[in-house]
Order: C-alpha cells, then sequence, then structure tokens
C-alpha cells in the first residue's frame, strides 16, 4: 500500500482498490521486487503533492502448506507386524513345500528358500554341491522330532513356540541348542543359552557345564563354573548321573572346578 505524508492510502497504484495492491510470491521463483507497483509518472506526481516523500506499507502473509506429518489426526493406526505369523501358517499348512525331512519316522514339509535364508547349513544342503541339492525327501538322524519341529519354528518365526508341553523344559532347551549349533542358527543358540543359565540347578549343572563345553557356550560354561563355586555345591553335584557324564565326556573341565581331578572308580 502506497501512503501519502499524512498516512492516507493513495490511490495511485497500477492495480487494487484504494491504493492497495496484492501480488502472490510463488516460493519456486527468486524476486526482487514487483516491477508493476506504481507507474512513474504517478509516482512524481505524489511527490509534488507531498514534499518528495511517500511511505510503502508492505503486509506479509506466509502461507505454509500443511505437511502430513502434522495431521495427527487424520493418520490411521498401524496394525501389528503379522509376518510371522503369516510364515508360520504357511509351514503349518504346508503350501507351496517343495522338502520333505523324515526324523524318527515323523515328516515335516517345508520351503527351501526359507530355510536357506535362515541357516547356512540348510543352504548348503540344498543349493550347493551335497547331495541333498536335488533330493525332495531328506533324513535327519540324531534329533527328535519335538525338537526338529522347534527349530522349524524358530527358523519360520523366530521366536519359541509357546505350546510347548515338554516335562523337562531344561533338557528340551540343551536339545534345542544342540540342534541350533548344528544348523547355524546363531540367534536361537544364544537365546537357548540364556535360559539355560538362568535354569541351572544341582540335577543339570553337569550335564549343561558338558554342553557348554562341547558347543563352545562361553557366557553358559562361566555361569555354571560361578554356580559350582561353593564347595557344598560341588559335594551335592559329585553325587548325580550328570557329573559321571562330565568327568567322561569333558576330562578337562574337572581341573576347572576341582584342584585335582577326582578319583577314578
Amino acid at each position: 500500500t502506497l501512503l501519502d505524508q499524512h498516512g492516507r492510502v493513495s490511490n495511485l497504484t497500477t492495480q487494487g482498490s484504494q491504493g492497495s495492491l496484492q501480488h502472490t510470491f510463488h516460493s519456486t521463483t527468486r524476486y526482487w521486487g514487483f516491477e508493476k507497483f506504481v507507474e512513474k509518472s504517478k509516482l512524481r506526481q505524489l511527490l509534488a503533492l507531498t514534499g518528495d516523500s511517500f511511505t510503502v506499507r508492505c503486509v506479509l502473509t506466509v502461507i505454509k502448506k500443511g505437511q502430513a506429518e502434522d495431521v495427527h489426526t487424520a493418520v490411521a493406526p498401524l496394525p501389528q507386524s503379522n509376518l510371522h505369523k503369516h510364515f508360520l501358517d504357511m509351514l503349518k499348512g504346508g503350501e507351496g513345500a517343495d522338502v520333505t525331512f523324515t526324523v524318527a519316522g515323523q515328516s515335516f514339509l517345508a520351503h527351501r528358500c526359507v530355510l536357506a535364508a535362515r541357516s547356512p547349513v540348510f543352504k548348503a544342503e540344498l543349493f550347493g554341491k551335497m547331495n541333498e541339492t536335488l533330493a525332495q525327501s531328506i533324513k535327519i538322524d540324531g534329533m527328535e522330532p519335538s525338537i526338529f519341529e522347534a527349530l522349524l519354528h524358530f527358523i519360520y518365526t523366530d521366536s519359541l513356540s509357546d505350546d510347548r508341553h515338554a516335562d523337562d523344559r531344561h533338557t528340551e532347551m540343551q536339545h534345542l541348542l544342540v540342534a541350533a549349533d548344528r544348523y547355524g542358527v546363531d540367534r536361537l543358540m544364544a537365546i537357548c543359552e540364556g535360559k539355560l543359565c538362568r535354569s541351572i540347578g544341582v540335577q543339570t549343572v553337569a550335564t549343561t557345564l558338558a554342553l557348554a563345553e562341547q558347543h563352545h557356550c562361553m557366557h553358559l560354561k562361566r555361569a555354571c563354573l560361578e554356580f559350582l563355586s561353593s564347595r557344598d555345591v560341588r559335594q551335592a553335584v559329585k553325587e548325580t548321573d550328570g557329573f559321571k557324564h562330565l568327568v567322561t565326556s569333558c576330562p578337562s573341565v574337572i581341573l576347572e572346578i576341582f584342584d585335582k581331578p577326582p578319583p577314578q572308580s
């Protein structure tokens, strides 16, 4: 708006009414002013009337476009991830399965790509130069069906099954740790190791220590040795069948527990 010496609005601008002019400056264009604000002849006329002085009043209105992240009420709630459920349904339903595993006479359908993506050992067996590459049915020795089922459940869902009915959960975790180590499923192995650390007892510490030594589970081994730090506990453990297994399978560990090896029977 162009003002005279008294602060009143002048009507000399080239556009608008009552001397006011509106113009939109776009953010995508660089501006150095607005060249059609007032004609030079009219500006000279104003200067003649006002004693060579005038005032330009600028009122700026900045319009900010609303950002999507600012509109909280318009955002739909994000559902929980159910990818693991879809994979579990695929495992249980057997849809698209292209390989069968036989464990102690029990068959399990699975998908080669899923197994190969989750286990380097399965990848070598199913897509490498091993005999199982072209086999439609593969026999698994040295493992119980329930343990292989738990292994498949973890491979497909990245979690342990909630509906396990094992009478001895500690023993199940021991077998599952062996299976995880056998197939290179490191995360499952770490989970089993953590659960075993929290369930060490007089009746289980010897077999657990032997397991830790054989499968290089340093955290589990350290937990077992700490549990055996008491003389009374060591005396009680020596009476268990697990201790006899420890003596025969890992005699070097006995030296870490006692000052000298126990007498041979």
